[in-house]
């Protein structure tokens, strides 16, 4: 089998065991492990970098899904198809020394200025802002552009962050069709 097919045959055969096999019967408790490691597998991601996040008006982008600089990256955008902001997950935590030290995604020329909000973190730099919300030995990151999602947004993104359920990692898959959800 050429390298191409083998590795089209996982993309291919995940949707049918995460939909046919034993589905999530608890109304949105986390994903069996089992399926969270093939689809993490998948990604090319460690399991435990997996999260997503919910917000009225903003849908996870299917093909932005996946492995970015060792951490595990989605692009949530608007009903209308507009990328709005990042979701990226990454091993480390994130405490008041540390917060100005480390770069805020790619803005690496720019001091990060830090505020705790909560039990997340609000840092901004240049023209981007995120909510950083440190949790179990990960840090999860939600980035935008000031100018195009402002920061309620953002914090609703941090508070919702969580492990997908099925139905959740489900729809972070591709679909065998070509088609993006």
């Amino acid at each position: 089998m050429s390298r191409p097919a083998r590795a089209l045959l996982p993309l291919l055969l995940l949707p049918l065991l995460l939909t046919g096999c034993a589905t999530d019967q608890s109304g949105g408790t986390a994903a069996d492990s089992t399926d969270l490691d093939a689809a993490a597998r998948v990604w090319g991601v460690a399991p435990e970098l997996v999260y997503v996040t919910e917000v009225s008006g903003y849908t996870v982008f299917q093909q932005s899904v996946g492995e970015y600089n060792d951490e595990f990256s989605a692009a949530y955008r608007t009903d209308k198809g507009a990328t709005a902001f990042g979701l990226f997950v990454r091993r480390g935590t994130l405490t008041a020394p540390s917060c100005t030290e480390q770069p805020l995604g790619e803005v690496s020329d720019r001091e990060v200025t830090c505020e705790q909000d909560g039990d997340a973190w609000y840092r901004t730099a240049g023209d981007s802002h995120e909510y950083a919300v440190p949790a179990d030995g990960v840090v999860i990151h939600l980035i935008a552009d000031v100018d195009k999602v402002d920061r309620a947004i953002l914090r609703k993104a941090a508070e919702a962050a969580h492990r997908p359920d099925a139905a959740e990692l489900a729809a972070l898959l591709p679909t065998t069709d070509g088609a993006d959800v």
